[in-house]
């Protein structure tokens, strides 16, 4: 089991952290109280869920100071593999941060809406924290993408497992899809409808597929995707992205989209990605 403990200063980027780790798998509980955090693991010593991100930090207020480290040391005394990540930033980013978004600091009221020393107080009482932690991020000037590519290569085994693929068929007489991202249009290759023997099949029957793909531009079309998807999934993946969907149509949606979808979703898998397929129309009469 991956048991991870997120800490660190106020306005570093924990919530967008947790949510990163929510989309690489993570079972997520945010804020916590570190008094809770013992109970918590017991529960969970039946390895389910497998992964686990839990955030503390001062919006416990008191009982985080007093208590997070008696529950760290506990956990270790008791031999339980946890990994503590901390994150943190400069004192004026933090400052910005909090001005932009007009939100108050959690210690907002101890010093009578002074954020300056807030922060200040709050690096203070965190800094035994930091020591110790197992991994730490300064996001000081790092974009969502950088910090979803460093927290990847820090907990994913397969950084392919950071982004999941959907590939889906759609017809475009009854509309394309609202969720697409990428969306290929195939239907400049000769259609299957109208051949009577395979008029009522779909792409996911061997005919259709092999009728579709015996013309040579189909087959040029398919290396020329395979090239451009190949190329693509590892930008997008740079660029933060928790999932692709990428769509192909043709006129109703049962041969020639299906085909391309199934083909291409095969390839895409055999990358070593995370592919979800789906035909939204085939059923359609």
């Amino acid at each position: 089991m991956q048991f991870i403990i997120v800490t660190g200063l106020s306005g570093s980027g924990k919530s967008s952290a947790m949510n990163i780790l929510e989309d690489i798998g993570f079972y997520c509980i945010d804020n916590l109280p570190p008094q809770l955090i013992s109970k918590f693991v017991d529960i969970c010593r039946g390895g389910k869920p497998e992964k686990i991100a839990l955030a503390v930090d001062i919006r416990s207020g008191d009982m985080f100071s007093e208590e997070i480290l008696g529950s760290l040391e506990q956990m270790k005394n008791e031999h339980f593999d946890f990994k503590l990540l901390y994150l943190e930033s400069n004192n004026d980013v933090i400052i910005k941060r909090y001005k932009e978004t007009r939100r108050k600091h959690p210690l907002d009221s101890e010093f009578d809406g002074s954020l300056e020393k807030a922060v200040s107080y709050e690096r203070e009482k965190l800094n035994c924290l930091r020591e110790i932690a197992d991994y730490y991020i300064d996001t000081s000037y790092l974009k969502g993408s950088q910090l979803k590519e460093s927290l990847v290569s820090l907990f994913l085994n397969n950084t392919n497992d950071s982004i999941m693929i959907k590939v889906m068929s759609f017809g475009f007489k009854y509309g394309t899809s609202a969720e697409a991202d990428l969306v290929f249009d195939v239907r400049c290759l000769p259609n299957p409808y109208y051949v009577p023997e395979l008029k009522h099949q779909t792409g996911m029957n061997t005919e259709v597929r092999d009728y579709v793909m015996k013309f040579e531009q189909s087959g040029i079309l398919m290396e020329k995707l395979k090239d451009l998807i190949e190329f693509l999934i590892p930008q997008y993946i740079k660029e933060g992205k928790s999932q692709l969907v990428i769509c192909f149509g043709c006129t109703g949606g049962k041969h020639r989209s299906v085909t391309f979808t199934e083909l291409i979703s095969d390839f895409i898998e055999e990358k070593g990605y995370n592919v979800h397929r789906a035909h939204r129309d085939i059923l359609k009469t």
